[in-house]
């Protein structure tokens, strides 16, 4: 570091330059923050609507049901020797 000591103006300028500095960072932080928060909300937004159209789709077409088949009812077959 610097040894050397500085004047009064010299510290306020710093401290001047660094609160920018900041102030920058803070801004560049939030507009990232906000192009993550829109990329979410569209991904969200496609996600829904392809869900809805598979769920509207299963509506109009349910599954065929399934005939339960009992073995004990069924007669044996005999098996051809």
């Amino acid at each position: 570091m610097n040894d050397e000591v500085k004047s009064a103006a010299e510290l306020k300028q710093i401290r001047l330059n660094r609160k920018l500095a900041q102030q920058v960072e803070g801004i560049k932080a939030m507009a990232d923050i906000a192009a993550a928060d829109a990329a979410i909300r569209k991904r969200t937004a496609a996600l829904r609507e392809l869900r809805l159209a598979k769920e509207a789709a299963d509506r109009a077409k349910p599954p065929e049901a399934k005939a339960k088949v009992n073995k004990k009812a069924q007669p044996n077959k005999k098996k051809s020797a």
